[in-house]
């Protein structure tokens, strides 16, 4: 979406003239996997708000609205937000009309649910379209347990302790900055693994942190995996996965 695409909108949406009270877009964290990770604040609006958002991948069903399928009450309006790659990198864009048709009902009155797989605002696919949107609309965010929480709880180790560092990197970054920033930290959690794995496991072999780190994807789904690093198949690496590491942790 094109910031001269969202200010059209923002234009129209200043000239409306005013209908009155307008609905409030709620970001609404969903957890990473499991249905039972869903908030009890999540899914008491979710009973209660009329229109549901959700972000829906270029091919295939949504794995969010999946999440919530078992707490969303028949007769819901529902908006599939499409996402499309951005210039043939990982990054997401949402399509004009999917913006405009909520915006539309925002203004019409009715409270609208945004469905973000984790938490709202942690590395969320939807995150800009709800940032944009907060800019005209009332809102409310509701955390939601995040896949990094949830992975270090399916490790059964803590993310950091005491006064140790704990540190997210993107995969995406250089190999030279990913590998001074591994070296730098006491623990890390490198995401947004696909296309980036082998990258990545070099880097923690030149630091010496490979035994200390582990790979997990599929976080609190029915298909769970944890492996260490050296027996997973860089062109099989899930787009839900990521790497932890801890250096007290034992080889």
């Amino acid at each position: 979406m094109s910031p001269q695409a969202i200010g059209e909108y923002q234009g129209m949406a200043a000239g409306d003239g005013g209908r009155g009270m307008t609905g409030t877009l709620y970001g609404l964290g969903i957890g990473p996997g499991d249905p039972e990770l869903i908030t009890l604040k999540a899914h008491r609006l979710l009973q209660r708000v009329p229109v549901i958002a959700y972000p829906m991948p270029a091919e295939g069903q949504s794995p969010t609205r999946a999440i919530a399928a078992p707490h969303i009450p028949a007769g819901r309006t529902e908006i599939a937000i499409r996402l499309t790659s951005a210039n043939s990198t990982p990054r997401k864009t949402i399509e004009m009309d999917e913006f405009e048709r909520i915006g539309r009902t925002l203004e019409d009155g009715h409270d609208v649910a945004l469905l973000c797989e984790g938490d709202p605002l942690f590395y969320n696919d939807v995150q800009p379209l709800f940032l944009r949107l907060a800019e005209q609309f009332p809102i409310e965010v509701v955390p939601g347990v995040s896949s990094l929480s949830a992975s270090a709880a399916a490790l059964g180790t803590p993310l950091a302790a005491q006064d140790e560092q704990l540190l997210i990197i993107p995969a995406s970054l250089a190999a030279r900055t990913l590998t001074v920033r591994l070296s730098e930290a006491d623990a890390a959690a490198v995401i947004e693994l696909s296309g980036n794995f082998a990258k990545v496991r070099d880097c923690l072999a030149v630091t010496g942190l490979l035994p200390k780190s582990r790979y997990i994807e599929r976080t609190a789904h029915g298909q769970q995996r944890v492996l260490p690093l050296d027996q997973v198949d860089p062109t099989q690496v899930s787009r839900a996965s990521m790497i932890l590491m801890h250096r007290s942790s034992p080889a």
